[in-house]
């Protein structure tokens, strides 16, 4: 890593200006460091890839170079291209900044540069895609839709399979893949195409964690001071990161493992531990946190009140993940310091947004188990009633398109106990006549009201 990066320096013990003001702006000219040849592909261009995909192929024994795609805008490939594809990753300690300039992607691309995506993807030398798409990108099926593209160039070429690797929060996400790009390759060229990209393109679930909070000005001076180059595009990040994925991605990249990938016949234990251990703690946090006072998660963990609900929320979702105690043990307490983390600022209108959509995932199944064992599950009906109080308009302002509804029929509810109804019946439908749980949400609504 020595001879590729800066190195890694803390932005704390070099506070002096550098000369970027001077001209020096971060370019692969001024760091002597040529482009690697592209092995990768990626869609979706953004803080999370580059501080996650693109580090960890930067840390195999023989880094590749990554292709770049932007998704739904071009302003991460406007920003990096003039920096030929480099950019700084701090990762934000406790107490201080690492800073090392990442140089992974050998070309950054605006999403709607088709000719280079067909290139890319019809090139034998690239074995992988990854993608970080959202959700959304899913629904509205346009990256399979340009994935279908690419194989169909890739299949005409003769450059054999590929492997391609979701690296988005969804359950499944190979399967997800697989199923929506064969959907549309069926659409774009028959099934002669299907049939050859279900035949020669693995699709392996990836299991990602690293918490990427949005950069700011004063980030960008942080790097500065670290580097002493100017960087238009850097990349803000914790300690902490993961990946366990399917073992067909170690044979498309084995040079990952050595990265510190981990290599699963099964992923979804990992995936049900992350969403309801961190996600479902981020989301209690996010709607319990504002009406307090709060504006990010290290704050959250500064209140005694917060950390109580919180334990127990992870009481209740640790009782159906069926890991050895030690094991979730450990992972708690790796999420706690994550959190904890003052220098993160992981700010809780950003969690927030999309409630609708995460909530049914993140806590549903948590609940179901909690009461068929005939137990109220405390710590979830406060995620819920934190969740009812912010449809309600306290704490952070609502951004869930997919909510307009419900959010109507929450604020217009007649009483606590019927806007409960409204939240459990959708989070849990088969649980929308469960008068206990209902009262114990509105309950925890009303003390968590008064007591903002």
């Amino acid at each position: 890593m020595a001879d590729r990066t800066l190195g890694r320096r803390s932005s704390e013990r070099h506070a002096s200006p550098g000369p970027a003001g001077e001209g020096h702006r971060l370019g692969r000219r001024a760091l002597a460091t040529p482009a690697a040849p592209v092995r990768a592909v990626h869609l979706g261009l953004g803080a999370f890839h580059r501080a996650h995909q693109a580090w960890y192929l930067s840390r195999m024994p023989e880094p590749w170079g990554v292709a770049a795609f932007t998704g739904r805008t071009a302003a991460a490939a406007a920003a990096l291209a003039p920096q030929d594809g480099l950019y700084t990753l701090l990762t934000r300690g406790a107490e201080h900044d690492d800073a090392e300039v990442v140089t992974t992607l050998s070309a950054v691309h605006d999403g709607t540069d088709q000719d280079a995506w067909r290139r890319y993807l019809a090139d034998p030398a690239v074995g992988l895609v990854t993608l970080t798409v959202t959700e959304a990108g899913y629904r509205t099926g346009t990256a399979a839709a340009r994935l279908a593209d690419g194989l169909r160039e890739r299949r005409s070429a003769g450059s054999g399979g590929l492997t391609i690797a979701s690296c988005d929060n969804l359950a499944g996400n190979g399967a997800v893949t697989r199923a929506a790009v064969l959907a549309a390759c069926l659409e774009a060229g028959g099934h002669d195409l299907a049939d050859w990209a279900a035949e020669h393109v693995a699709f392996p679930s990836s299991m990602v964690d690293r918490i990427t909070p949005r950069p700011t000005a004063a980030d960008q001076a942080a790097a500065e001071r670290a580097t002493d180059y100017a960087d238009a595009a850097p990349v803000v990040t914790e300690p902490f990161s993961e990946w366990v994925a399917e073992e067909a991605l170690r044979d498309a990249a084995p040079g990952l493992a050595a990265a510190g990938v981990t290599f699963v016949p099964d992923v979804t234990p990992y995936e049900r531990r992350k969403l309801f251990v961190l996600n479902g703690g981020h989301s209690l946090l996010a709607y319990a946190g504002p009406p307090r006072g709060h504006e990010t998660v290290a704050a959250c963990l500064a209140d005694g009140e917060l950390t109580g609900w919180l334990e127990q929320w992870w009481d209740e979702a640790g009782a159906v993940l069926g890991f050895p105690p030690a094991e979730l043990t450990a992972y708690r307490t790796a999420t706690r310091v994550r959190f904890a983390n003052p220098r993160i600022r992981h700010l809780l209108a950003q969690i927030a947004a999309d409630g609708s959509v995460k909530l049914p995932v993140r806590a549903a199944e948590v609940i179901r188990a909690v009461r068929g064992r005939g137990v109220l599950p405390d710590g979830a009906a406060r995620l819920l009633a934190g969740w009812l109080l912010h449809l309600r308009g306290q704490g952070v302002t609502v951004a869930d398109p997919a909510a307009g509804p419900l959010r109507e029929r929450v604020r217009t509810a007649r009483d606590p106990h019927h806007a409960a109804a409204v939240v459990v019946g959708h989070v849990v439908p088969d649980h929308a006549d469960d008068a206990e749980l209902i009262t114990r949400v509105a309950v925890h609504a009303r003390r968590m009201e008064s007591a903002a």
